[in-house]
């Protein structure tokens, strides 16, 4: 029987690790958390006393059956939860877990890595008070914390409404929710977002929820920089009329979408291509996922598609294995799981659209801006080395002479910025400036951990 892993424990991995189980296989499910669920169906720890019903609203029956389905599913896998996968090299993984390094070897590899927060810089955004949205979140599920007693979330995202709405039942005062994006940017989404009609009257419904709670919901803002001392104290913006003012508040929940993490994806040996739509490098797949020889690429770790389209690009990941091993799979079920996937992906472009990446942001950025947290890099530092005589125009020799992207993130949240601000430098297509080469570890790891695997 093939050694088959699955990395990651969301809804795409838990799918594909059903899909395996009923054909027969026990495949390798490996989580970095200690619980599964992902981003969005995070299970909270048993000691808090959090209603997870209510706080998950409308996706509440959603949460309890892909639970349902890993609990089936547990004595039937070989389950490996809290192992960091740090890096990838002839169909062997190299993993951390509980500090001790390790490696899980493979004949067929699913990856469902999931997504990360997308940030544009702004002066003051490394403010102690600062959270990205996708943190907030999970300070709220994992934690059963509020980031602050008065926040403002701010920037472009759906997820602007929902976590704002999360926040404002858990007890929070919400100050504002700023939008970044204007609402004609909505209104001209509005064919693809009704892709997905279901989820566009969620949306619709957590926004008019806020409504109804007297919450301020602020359409085509510009942020001028997030004030304060040692800590957030206020949102300076620019509404949609150009008039300034100051938002009081001691938090800010602040993010630009979610971008794939596919750090493992690269070293296992995917090929690239830039998306216009997101400005973002993303992994070549066929419609079920295959990335390359016994790699296989599913949810949102190879394209935004959110939680519904996870599960069903997770299914046809593992259709896509099985039939690679010579067992048919139904081609009826293969054509109703693609068509789901793409018209959920077809939503997530209008997303994109109806929720921009905020290019002129990053192009009026103050040169004193940090753009890279880890190894305090400045947008003006960026632009010296490009503008520099015989200065690079490719992001890799801008790293090597900036230390942008060095940090302890390896460039997963300031790689996107540093493209931005190189192309604009440059005055050239984004696609030009390329994108950042990753190599391991993709996540910080003791060194010890590295120097065990040598003989």
């Amino acid at each position: 029987m093939p050694d088959v892993v699955i990395v990651g424990g969301g809804p795409a991995g838990i799918r594909a690790a059903s899909i395996l189980v009923e054909a027969g296989l026990r495949p390798v499910l490996v989580n970095e958390t200690s619980r599964v669920g992902g981003q969005g169906y995070r299970t909270p720890a048993k000691s808090l006393a959090l209603d997870i019903n209510a706080l998950m609203g409308s996706e509440a029956g959603k949460y309890q059956r892909l639970h349902s389905l890993f609990a089936s599913l547990r004595e039937r896998i070989d389950y490996r939860p809290g192992t960091l996968v740090w890096g990838i090299h002839e169909k062997m993984l190299h993993t951390l877990s509980d500090g001790v390094a390790g490696t899980i070897p493979y004949d067929a590899l699913i990856l469902a890595t999931g997504a990360t927060d997308r940030i544009m810089p702004l002066p003051g955004w490394t403010l102690p008070g600062v959270f990205t949205l996708g943190g907030a979140q999970v300070i709220l599920k994992d934690q059963g914390c509020l980031i602050g007693s008065r926040v403002v979330f701010l920037g472009s995202s759906p997820l602007l409404f929902l976590a704002a709405l999360q926040y404002h039942r858990s007890g929070a005062s919400i100050a504002a929710v700023v939008d970044t994006t204007p609402s004609s940017a909505k209104r001209a989404a509005i064919r693809d977002l009704a892709a997905s009609p279901r989820t566009l009257a969620r949306g619709i419904m957590y926004r008019t929820a806020l409504h109804v709670a007297g919450i301020p919901v602020m359409d085509g803002a510009t942020p001028l920089g997030i004030d304060g001392k040692d800590h957030v104290e206020g949102v300076r913006i620019k509404d949609h009329r150009g008039r300034e003012r100051v938002i009081s508040c001691d938090a800010v929940a602040y993010g630009h979408g979610l971008k794939p993490e596919t750090q493992l994806a690269e070293l296992a040996g995917a090929r690239f291509w830039f998306d216009p739509v997101f400005r973002l490098w993303l992994p070549e797949t066929d419609a079920d996922g295959r990335a390359g020889a016994d790699l296989y690429l599913a949810g949102d770790g190879a394209a935004i598609g959110g939680a519904d389209a996870a599960e069903a690009s997770g299914a046809l990941a593992a259709h896509a294995l099985l039939t690679d091993m010579g067992r048919p799979q139904p081609e009826t079920e293969l054509v109703r799981l693609r068509r789901q996937v793409e018209r959920l992906r077809r939503f997530q472009r209008g997303l994109a659209r109806a929720f921009a990446w905020p290019v002129a942001q990053a192009a009026a950025l103050p040169d004193e801006t940090i753009a890279c947290r880890c190894e305090a890099v400045t947008v003006g530092e960026i632009r010296a080395a490009v503008q520099a005589p015989l200065g690079p125009r490719e992001v890799n020799r801008v790293k090597a002479i900036t230390r942008c992207g060095m940090g302890r993130c390896q460039g997963r949240f300031c790689g996107p910025v540093l493209q931005e601000i190189v192309a604009g430098a440059c005055d050239a297509p984004i696609a030009e400036a390329g994108r950042l080469r990753i190599q391991a570890p993709v996540k910080p790891i003791p060194l010890h951990a590295a120097l065990e695997l040598e003989p």
